[in-house]
């Protein structure tokens, strides 16, 4: 067997990673700067992008990256690709466990990576190198892997040695004070007084979902919100605060399910993740908090559906 080295990537590499991902993925992958290797090049030159490469004498094996778009506290494990004939050898392991290693001379206080729910490979493998799933995305984005549902996503948070990310020391509402507690005791809490950063109020659309970002649910903004068209499948993202009880029963009002916790990119802080409308399916999750989440989002949809159909029945006679 070919002897693997572990290295950081060289701009000569550019087209052998390029071709990496058209092998393992064909056309499905959903990042498509790598299949233009001047765009990996780029990234990689401009700090973007913190390439690990899997090589042998002959070709490069694997492939991940640190990730992160502006300068900030918190980057992102991501691009992780084996080729098939490499499999098994712990590759994405290896390479995921390298870049954490450095992450912290590189400057950043933590680690985010999305898992896929497709299969359970990338969610054992994160476990094993020291990230704490913390919430779901659901139908996040089209399918890597060719499948008809859009992918789920499991978010986890790895905290760079010397570093902490407490979460508030707040009272949880009781329907998610187990995750929300189990949480605690793997980040730590303190004192509710971290200031609420400059977030700009955000709607776009990706694919069949909406994206919120909110800094502060004002009783002004969730009556907007409460007349965004039903049928519309929208994932909120807000800004953890002293807030977050009334904040959870007020969107939960409006047919959000609460799917778990995220990092911010610019601060120590955290996003609240919500969820409004999803497709129906089975996961097996990793972690039995995450797979809790899943349920209760899954149950939540199920019952609106119903209602909606009686609704429209209703109006029928």
């Amino acid at each position: 067997m070919p002897h693997l080295i572990f290295r950081p990537y060289r701009p000569s590499d550019a087209r052998a990673v390029s071709q990496l991902f058209r092998e393992v993925y064909g056309d499905h992958y959903v990042q498509p700067d790598v299949y233009l290797p001047n765009m990996i090049n780029q990234h990689n030159a401009e700090g973007r992008w913190k390439s690990m490469l899997a090589v042998d004498d002959v070709r490069v094996l694997g492939h991940a990256a640190l990730c992160h778009d502006t300068p900030a506290d918190t980057t992102e494990l991501a691009l992780s690709v084996v080729h098939p004939a490499a499999q098994g050898q712990s590759i994405a392991t290896r390479l995921g466990r390298e870049l954490l290693s450095r992450s912290g001379s590189m400057g950043f206080k933590s680690v985010s990576i999305k898992q896929v729910t497709h299969h359970p490979y990338t969610q054992r493998m994160a476990a094993n190198i020291g990230f704490h799933s913390t919430g779901l995305l659901p139908d996040y984005v089209p399918s890597p892997f060719a499948e008809p549902l859009p992918e789920t996503i499991v978010m986890g948070c790895y905290v760079a040695e010397g570093h902490t990310r407490p979460l508030p020391d707040i009272p949880w509402p009781d329907s998610c004070r187990g995750v929300m507690q189990h949480l605690c005791s793997v980040f730590g809490t303190h004192p509710d007084t971290t200031p609420l950063s400059s977030l700009p109020l955000q709607l776009k659309q990706h694919h069949k979902r909406f994206d919120m970002v909110i800094q502060r649910l004002t009783k002004r903004l969730l009556d907007q919100i409460g007349q965004l068209p039903r049928h519309w499948l929208i994932s909120v993202k807000l800004q953890m605060s002293r807030h977050f009880a009334q904040d959870f029963r007020n969107l939960a009002a409006l047919g959000f399910t609460f799917t778990g916790l995220m990092p911010t990119s610019n601060t120590n802080g955290w996003f609240a993740l919500f969820h409004r409308g999803a497709q129906s399916r089975h996961l097996n999750l990793h972690c039995p908090h995450m797979q809790r989440l899943h349920d209760d989002l899954q149950q939540n949809a199920n019952t609106q559906s119903s209602a909606e159909a009686l609704n429209r029945d209703r109006s029928a006679a």
